[in-house]
Parts: C-alpha cells; structure tokens; sequence
C-alpha cells in the first residue's frame, strides 16, 4: 500500500526558518523577537501559522514566551548555570579556563581568517576601532565590552556552529566575572596596554586572512592573560596574608 504524501505545513515551515536562525547565531540566547505582528509581516506569513510555528519551538524549548514577549531562550544555561557555580569556587580552574580557551580559540581563530567573509571581516575592524577609541578615553567598561564583543566575532567567522555556541556560553560567564575580573587586569596601565595590543595583532591577522599568525596571536593572548590573572591572584592573596597578620591582635585576649 502507497502511503499519502503528507503536505507540510506552513507552520512547521516557518519554525524551521526560525530555528535555522538560532542555529546560525542570527538569534542569540536571550534576544526578544519583533512582535507577532511584525514578525509575521516580516515573515510574509499569517499570523495564525506564526503562532503556531512559535508554539513548535517553545514545545523544543528554543523560544520562551511571557508578558515581555517572546525571547529565544538560553538553551545552554541548564548546563552552563549549574557549572559556573562549580568552577566560580576553585582557584585551579581560571587556569583550566584559559588552557581551554587557547586550544579553542586558537582554532577558531586560523577558521575565521580562512572563511570569514567581507562583512564580518569589516565588523572585526570595527570592533578594533572601537576599541582603540575606549582605550584612549580610558572608558573601561566600554573597552571590555568590546573585547567581548571582538572575540564573539572570532567564533561567528569561524563558521563553527558548535564554536559558535559554546564559546558563547563560555561568554557569557566571562562578562559575570565568573573566571576573573577584567577591571582589575585594566587597572594596570601595562597589561591593559599590552591586551590592546594583543588584540589588535590577532583582530588584523583575521582581517588580512593570516590563519597561522592569527592562531598564534590569540593563543599567545590567552596565555598572557591568565598568567595576569594567576600573578594578581597570587598578589590579592599575600595581601589577605599580611592584613590577617597585622590585625591579629583582634583575636587575641589580652
């Protein structure tokens, strides 16, 4: 017996669409959709079949929908919450982080300069324009979120899908502070000079399409930047060691 073709809906058209979106890192965790009116418009689709497409993917827990609207939801969290508690409470691990980012990152990064195409190679150099401008104001929180910014970048130029939303997450820890604090690192003119620097050589590797010299460049990056991290922290620590010994005496009877 010959089965009946099965006509495919619209709806699950549209959440395909949709989901390729999430997929690529055209929607990003946490962004609000346009309204369902305007997203149908945009669509060219009813709004019923919207609706409906979006009732698919919040029953594939991609979209969450409340009074606000409807977000693409942080697919990752139920793995990266749980773990950023974990890895928050271990000194070790700010040194694992950064291991691990330099084998990543380092691959990522060749990927980016052979297959980024001209517009994320324009958005790169913008990123390091704005960077150098907030360095100059000395505007750091500004600074630091184009450092975010510039290696978010890197991972969408890889065309990486997997890079892509790992690294993501990992991301997003680092904008919480999760594995360190980069204020602290900017408070020091040298490092802070010395990260614009190295972010600069990898940031043009990528642009000028130098995959060997930008895998170099931003491994070396990371391992400068952790071993900053990893001297601060051996720094906050004596400091913690001699104020506990001078205000001994508050401990002690008389």
């Amino acid at each position: 017996m010959i089965e009946p073709l099965r006509t495919r809906k619209l709806a699950e058209t549209i959440a395909d669409h949709i989901e390729r979106m999430i997929l690529e890192g055209v929607l990003h965790p946490g962004e609000r959709l346009a309204s369902e009116r305007d997203l149908a418009a945009k669509l060219e689709v009813s709004r019923p079949s919207l609706r409906d497409a979006l009732q698919l993917l919040e029953a594939k827990r991609l979209l969450v929908t409340s009074r606000e609207g409807t977000r693409v939801a942080e697919f990752l969290a139920p793995l990266t919450e749980p773990l950023a508690g974990l890895l928050q409470s271990h000194d070790q691990v700010a040194a694992d982080y950064f291991e691990y980012r330099g084998a990543v990152e380092g691959k990522a990064a060749a990927l980016a300069a052979e297959r980024a195409t001209e517009p994320e190679r324009a958005a790169i150099a913008a990123c390091l324009a704005e960077m150098e401008t907030a360095h100059a104001a000395g505007d750091t929180d500004r600074e630091a979120e184009a450092d975010l910014q510039l290696h978010r970048l890197v991972y969408e130029a890889s065309h990486n899908l997997v890079i892509l939303h790992v690294m993501r997450a990992f991301s997003e820890m680092l904008r919480r502070d999760i594995f360190f604090s980069r204020r602290k690192l900017f408070a020091h003119a040298d490092i802070h000079d010395a990260l614009l620097a190295q972010h600069l050589a990898f940031g043009t590797a990528i642009i000028e399409g130098r995959a060997g010299d930008a895998d170099a460049a931003i491994t070396e990056h990371l391992r400068y930047t952790g071993e900053a991290v990893e001297a601060l922290r051996r720094d906050e620590a004596r400091i913690g060691v001699a104020v506990r010994r001078l205000n001994r005496s508050t401990l002690i009877g008389d």
